[in-house]
């Protein structure tokens, strides 16, 4: 299967792409993931990001576009991919369409997965990831903690509350940041037909 998974962080995008990926072998691709692992191989689109990242900027969304297609290419996503939380933007979302013409690759279908927000907020105040880049196991202090409080199960790395998850303090008290769900789905929806 071909999918493309939408919403807002914290929907559970990546635990259901994780289980659909164990139904037919399709990977499960991130923005995250892909720019880690092209920094990690040391490729020139991977320096080039490097440079970015190191200097907390956004990557640009051609460096991003670059860095995809060679994923889109390898192997393991013969069998299937689901695009976890990409595209975001409009103009990702008209070079994604552009970019899956070019490789003759046509989309099953495009989700987004709608949670209310009261759901969001708790489940990213609870949320805990595993900081070791290569293993980034996510646990939920309430629903899923870890077997021992603050180390990964599965690497022994220290798991903690990723930056963009924290509730950030106010002078009126606790806010937790929750983004829109991409600009992209509305884009996606006019246009499904587009996609394959």
């Amino acid at each position: 299967m071909k999918l493309i998974l939408l919403g807002a962080p914290g929907a559970g995008k990546g635990t259901v792409a994780k289980q659909l990926t164990q139904l037919d072998g399709s990977v499960q691709i991130s923005t995250g993931d892909i720019l880690r692992g092209a920094v990690q191989a040391g490729s020139d689109l991977g320096k080039q990001a490097k440079a970015y990242m190191d200097r907390g900027d956004l990557v640009p969304d051609e460096l991003i576009m670059g860095i995809m297609e060679k994923r889109l290419q390898d192997p393991d996503c013969k069998k299937g991919f689901l695009l976890d939380g990409f595209p975001r933007t409009i103009p990702q979302a008209e070079a994604l369409k552009k970019l899956l013409v070019k490789l003759g690759i046509k989309l099953d279908m495009a989700v987004n997965i709608d949670v209310p927000r009261n759901v969001i907020l708790d489940r990213l105040s609870t949320r805990r990831t595993c900081s070791n880049s290569k293993c980034q196991a996510i646990y939920n202090v309430k629903s899923m903690p870890p077997k021992k409080e603050g180390i990964c199960d599965k690497c022994g790395s220290p798991v903690v509350q990723r930056e963009d998850e924290t509730k950030r303090r106010s002078a009126t008290g606790s806010i937790l940041i929750i983004r829109k769900p991409p600009r992209s789905l509305g884009f996606m929806k006019k246009r499904h037909a587009d996609y394959g």
